[in-house]
Formats: C-alpha cells, structure tokens, sequence
C-alpha cells in the first residue's frame, strides 16, 4: 500500500510514538551486570506515577461521569488489545470481590477474546469491526460507559470500540500513553499518560503497562467509592466467597464498630454474611431486615443509611 501523508503506513506511524522510540544510551543494555539492570529498569518504573498526577484532573472528571452512569445503572466496559485489554480485564474480573458488583457490571472486553489472556491472537487488534460485534453481543446501551484503552492510542481494536460506542450515546473514555493520540481524540474523555520511551524499545507492557494499570485502579476504585460501595477506607462490599475474605469481613466489622467478637458474628449470621448490613445492624441497633431495607431506600450507601436510621 502507498502512503500519503494522511495515511502513513504503520512503520511510520509508529516511528512517530514515544511509546516506540529508539534509546541508544541503552543500546549496550545487554553487557550491564544484573543488578544494573535492574537499578535502570527501577528508575525507569519510578517516573510513571509523576506522568499520572499530571494527568489527575482529567482522570477524576472521567470518574465522576463513569460514577453517574453506573449510579443510574449503566455498566463500565473495557476494550483493549494484547497488554492493554489483559489489564482491562484483570481490572473488570477484581470488581465482583472487592466490591460486590453484579456480574456483567464491570466488564473487560479483549480483541480475540478469552483466549487471548494467554495467547496472541494474530490480526484481532487490527479490527474495528470486532470491536462493534463485541460491543454488540454486550447489548451496549446509551447507559454503558466504554473505556479504549492502548498505549500507542492508534489500536484499531480500541478506537474502533470507543467510536462505536460514542455513536449509540454511550460515555467514552480513552486512556493511551501518546500524545495527540487517536483513541483520546475519538473520546469524549480523553486521558494521555505520556511515559516516554521504554528500556526495552517499544516493550509498552513496561511503563506504559503500569500507568495503564494505575489508571485503571483509580477508575474502578474511585467510582466504587463514589457508588457507596466503601465506608470509609473500609472495603464493605466485599464478597466473602473464601475462608480469607471471611475472615476479612469480620475484620472490617470489627473496624467500623468497635463490636466485640461475639457481636460480630451475631450481626453477620443475622444479615447472611452481609459485611454492610451487618455494620448497621450493630451501629443503628436494628434488625436485619431493617437493615436491609435502609441500605435499599439509601441506595447502598451506608452513610446515608447510618443518617436515616439515627435520624
């Protein structure tokens, strides 16, 4: 294919991302000791969360429009390729236990699919269609909100999913670490955490990998706090679907209300294991299905349903 200056072939287009570019002060990396090695890859990890807080304010103005969405129902998928969808779906797969979402609430979509967490699926980032089919099979609504993500920002995968998704009325996010990125600009919010050149020439599993991962946390954290899915610093919709998160509920509990054991476990048992429910039981001195019904007519929020049972 010729190109022209509006249509660049690939070789170029990446030779223009700092994402991929060259480093020739580290072109003899490999006759370092290891421990040298490890000290240059170490300061290399330590200038990402400097180029996150310069991009804060965009990041909590995409939060509090995601939060709104999801206050009135709406779902919060991910949409990504290789490292950047594997990360969106490690994100969506940790939201059900640590914050009790329902399933399908948090989605990660990744082009090729499930198989493609541990294989390469060869061409699937390439194509904006898959992106819409996949999108389609979710049933996206206006309601959802879809969150593209991919470090050189110009991922077919990515920008055709938030394109997509942005043409039903659907919130879009796009998250890249390019500037003047395409998958930004295709956004209604767009989020460019510039981290520069890699170690390892175009490997952006590295730095561009960890900015997308600290993003990705502060998306889903701060918009579960914002849902009242935290009660302080306290993780009270946690799901204990183990002996460990069991043992984590009682814990949480204890923290809240200052309760004594036997207390606990008779507030949990009451309210089912419900770490929420069992914390009004014993802070307002109710029932569990008063409890129940507080925390449904304050929308899950146990602050407001601390307020409403203590008038």
């Amino acid at each position: 294919m010729t190109s022209t200056p509006h249509h660049p072939d690939l070789r170029s287009q990446l030779e223009s991302l700092t994402t991929e570019a060259f480093r020739p002060e580290l072109a003899e990396i490999d006759q370092l000791p290891t421990l040298d090695i490890a000290r240059l890859m170490n300061g290399e990890d330590a200038t990402v969360p400097a180029a996150v807080a310069a991009r804060l304010p965009e990041i909590a103005a995409a939060i509090d429009a995601v939060a709104a969405r999801m206050a009135r129902g709406g779902r919060l998928v991910y949409a990504g390729a290789g490292t950047a969808g594997r990360l969106g779906v490690l994100d969506a797969s940790e939201c059900p236990p640590t914050f009790n979402t329902a399933p399908g609430q948090v989605v990660g979509l990744i082009a090729g699919g499930p198989d493609a967490m541990v294989t390469s699926i060869e061409g699937a980032e390439d194509s904006p269609e898959l992106a819409r089919a996949d999108l389609d099979a979710l049933g996206l609504t206006a309601g959802d909100t879809v969150v593209g993500v991919s470090a050189s920002g110009r991922t077919p995968y990515a920008v055709g999913a938030v394109e997509y998704a942005r043409s039903l009325g659907a919130l879009t996010v796009g998250l890249a670490c390019n500037g003047g990125s395409a998958l930004a600009a295709a956004a209604e919010h767009g989020i460019e955490v510039v981290t520069g050149p890699e170690l390892l020439t175009g490997s952006t599993r590295l730095k561009a990998g960890t900015a997308q991962k600290l993003v990705l946390n502060m998306l889903s954290t701060i918009t579960m706090i914002r849902l009242g899915k935290t009660y302080g610093n306290l993780m009270v919709d946690v799901r204990a679907s183990n002996e460990k998160l069991r043992a984590r509920s009682r814990r949480i509990v204890a923290l809240a209300t200052g309760a004594a054991d036997v207390d606990i476990e008779r507030a949990l048992t009451a309210t089912d294991g419900e770490v929420k429910h069992a914390i009004l039981v014993l802070l307002a001195d109710v029932d569990g299905p008063t409890a129940a019904r507080l925390l449904a007519e304050s929308g899950g929020h146990l602050r407001a349903a601390l307020a409403a049972a203590l008038g």
